[in-house]
Order: structure tokens, then C-alpha cells, then sequence
């Protein structure tokens, strides 16, 4: 069996915006924009570099339905210069690219080989021994299994399975395509390649399950670096898995411990956290970062009440440290010390406010009060620390409503404030 290498990428979102940004001072709007396809560019030029033998995008190359042509025509191209490497590209749709999701179509170069939504296909570059299977998604959400009706493992190939999942179940992603290890290990194929999970997770490794991650994050919910792997396979055996960064911005949540911090310290405290992200979490690329403050102080209630100014705070110092260090957010969840003496939240208003996230007869009254108010007020609210309430209170999630609200509360409610 020949010796090869092929790239593993998923859930590339052409031309989906990176949700937040715009709004933010600083972050040119051509690279917000174009995020997701400078990401894409490096994917295509790192797999020419390589020299890889081959490409498998396990689904959501698309967000979407194209706003317009030319997102297929970017992608027509960047598949182009892959063909003239003669570099092949298996492609499966995923739930957001599903085949009746995407009306438009053009003529992809030859090397792009998409699979079928109507039932699993093998495809086999001969060459290298080496057949590759998969099935597209036919609607946004497939909830069969689909591994049981994939083909046999073909005899001496390498055997690639391609299959969007969430297995059976990742904490932030809809379980499209349920699945188990199992169901996997039983098709004896070689490698899973899989999709739709956007944090990078070599799931098994007898054989590998790999989910590469996406490749560019596109909210605060997506830290860290993001890009492909690429799987080196010698004498039939995978030897290595190696992690490529491709994306071009980052998102980082950063800690700040404010324990014991009186409020004129917090910015200084804030500068030693963000230059230590800064120098340790960018790679150089431009930075876009959440504060998240915690911590008991006596300043808590003055925190909470200045929260703006601490963003316009925190944004100017960012700016010092780096002209590519950005404020998404910054978000406190700092409390007053608990002490006898000034607590008069007693144990029983405690105990009202921690059962208050999981009484459904506030939550009702909580859905035909507010959420009427917070409808109309959307236009007037600052789309700032209030848009992860309106959110909350938007998916009927009254416990993220009424928890979040509870931890202002418990740092109001002491003597001084």
C-alpha cells in the first residue's frame, strides 16, 4: 500500500460574518468580511505546499445559501488552483450546505468529487489504494443514523469515512446524523474524517476519529486557533495527525482575577492579563478578546455600575498593548466578600434566588411579561453587555435570564452599596 498525505478540513462557512465585530473601533471591516475566505486561501495554499495527495472537506463549506454568485465563483477558483496542482477534493454537505438549502450551482473544476444526499458513495483513487466514503446531507437536519447503510470497507484500500456528526452529541452543536464510536468502529474503516463539531478532537485513535475543528472562528463562543490537519499514512497506517492554524483573526477569552482589587487598580489589572494573552495567544494575528472579571472585592457593586466605562477602559488599554488587540466584551462576575457583619441577604433570600433559575411558573411569567418589552426596546438597548440577555430571553432560556440577573443582584445587596 502506497504512502501518502491528505488534508482533513470541515465546516469552512464561506462568507459567513464574524458575529459582534462590526461595530467595534479599529477591526478594518475588509477583514471581518473576509475572514472566513482569507482562512480558506491559506487551506488552499498550505495544501500546495505540502504537496498533499488529496483533500476531504467533511460538510458546511457553505453557510448558506449563497447571497449571490460570488461565493461559488471564489470557490470555483480557489478549487482551480488545486486542480492545476492536481491535488483531488472530496466534498460532503453538511446541515448548513445541505443539497435543498443551495439552489445555485456552477460547473466545479474535475478534481472536485461531491457526494451523493441520495445514499452513501465510494470514491477510489486507484493510485494510492485508498476509497473514500460518504453521503451528503439531503435537508438542514438529518436525523438518522447514516453510518449502518455506508459501504463495506473496500479490501486492501485505505478506507476514509467523511460524515458530518456530532457522534452522539457535543455540548453547543444540534445532534444531526446521531451516531456512536461503535457504529463507527464496525464499518473497520481506516480513518473517520469527520465535521459539524467546530472545536479540533482526535475523538479515537483504533481507528482515528477525528474531528479537525473549523478553520476560522467567527464569535467568542470559538477561541483559540483554528484550521485543518493533515494525516500522513505510511505502509497503510496512520503515523502522524499534525494541527495546521489557518484562521487569520482570533478569539480568546481572557480571565482577570479582581480578587481583593480596589476599583482604581482594575485597569492595570486588566493591562497584565491582556499583554500576557497578547504575547502568548495571537501568533501575530489580530486578537479579539472577552475580559471576564471575577473574583470577591469590596468594588463589586461599582464594577457592576460602571460597566460601560470599564469597556471604554478596557479598549484603550488593549489599544496600548497592540494595535491588533481588540474588546469583544467584558463581562463581570465579580462578587462582595461574604461576611457575617454585612450580608443581609439571609439564607432564605439566598435560597429564593438560586431556586428562581428552575421555577417554570417564573419562567411563564417571566416569557409574557418581559419578552413583549424586550421586543420593543431591542432598537433603544445598547448592543453591548445587554444583547446576551435579549438573546437569552429571545431562545426562552429564563434560567441564563434570571442567573445572570442573579449575580448583580447578590453583589447589590450588601451593606455600603
Amino acid at each position: 500500500m502506497s504512502d501518502f498525505r491528505f488534508l482533513h478540513a470541515a465546516d469552512i462557512h464561506l462568507d459567513s460574518p464574524l458575529h459582534g465585530l462590526s461595530r467595534y473601533e479599529g477591526l478594518p471591516e475588509d477583514d471581518i468580511r473576509g475572514a472566513t475566505r482569507a482562512a480558506f486561501d491559506n487551506l488552499v495554499q498550505r495544501a500546495i505546499d505540502e504537496d498533499v495527495d488529496f483533500v476531504v472537506i467533511a460538510g458546511d463549506l457553505f453557510d448558506g445559501e449563497w447571497k449571490d454568485m460570488s461565493t461559488g465563483l471564489y470557490f470555483a477558483r480557489a478549487m482551480g488552483r488545486l486542480d492545476r496542482a492536481e491535488i483531488p477534493v472530496f466534498l460532503l454537505a453538511g446541515n448548513h450546505d445541505a443539497a435543498s438549502v443551495i439552489t445555485r450551482s456552477i460547473p466545479w473544476p474535475p478534481n472536485v468529487r461531491l457526494f451523493s444526499a441520495r445514499r452513501p458513495e465510494t470514491h477510489l483513487l486507484a493510485e494510492l489504494q485508498v476509497a473514500v466514503h460518504g453521503q451528503s446531507f439531503s435537508t438542514p437536519a438529518v436525523t438518522d443514523n447514516l453510518v449502518p447503510s455506508y459501504p463495506a470497507a473496500a479490501e486492501h484500500h485505505f478506507n476514509i469515512g467523511m460524515l458530518h456528526t456530532a457522534l452522539a452529541g457535543r455540548k453547543g452543536h444540534a445532534d444531526y446524523a446521531p451516531c456512536s464510536l461503535d457504529d463507527l468502529k464496525a464499518k473497520q474503516y481506516d480513518y473517520w474524517a469527520l465535521g459539524h463539531v467546530h472545536q479540533h478532537e482526535i475523538v479515537c485513535e483504533a481507528p482515528h476519529v477525528v474531528f479537525p475543528g473549523n478553520i476560522q472562528g467567527r464569535t467568542i463562543r470559538e477561541t483559540g486557533p483554528k484550521g485543518a490537519v493533515i494525516v500522513t499514512v505510511e505502509d497503510g497506517q496512520v503515523s502522524s495527525i499534525d494541527r495546521l492554524n489557518l484562521d487569520v483573526i482570533r478569539w480568546l477569552a481572557v480571565d482577570v482575577d479582581c480578587s481583593d482589587v480596589p476599583a482604581d487598580s482594575i485597569a492595570e489589572r486588566m493591562r497584565s492579563a491582556l499583554l500576557e494573552a497578547w504575547q502568548r495567544g495571537g501568533d501575530g494575528l489580530p486578537l479579539v478578546t472577552r475580559l471576564v472579571l471575577t473574583g470577591e472585592t469590596d468594588s463589586a457593586g461599582a464594577l457592576i455600575d460602571s460597566a460601560a466605562d470599564l469597556r471604554d477602559v478596557a479598549r484603550a488599554v488593549a489599544a496600548s498593548i497592540s494595535p491588533n488587540l481588540f474588546i469583544e466584551k467584558v463581562k463581570l462576575l465579580v462578587t462582595k466578600p461574604a461576611t457575617a457583619s454585612e450580608v443581609i441577604v439571609g439564607d432564605d433570600l439566598a435560597a429564593l434566588i438560586d431556586r428562581a433559575a428552575t421555577d417554570p411558573q417564573l419562567h411563564e411569567l417571566l416569557a409574557a411579561d418581559l419578552a413583549p418589552f424586550l421586543l420593543a426596546a431591542q432598537s433603544l438597548l445598547p448592543d453591548a453587555d445587554e444583547a446576551d440577555l435579549r438573546r437569552y430571553a429571545g431562545d426562552g432560556k429564563w434560567d441564563a435570564v434570571i442567573g445572570t440577573a442573579a449575580q448583580a443582584l447578590r453583589s447589590r445587596l450588601t451593606k455600603g452599596d
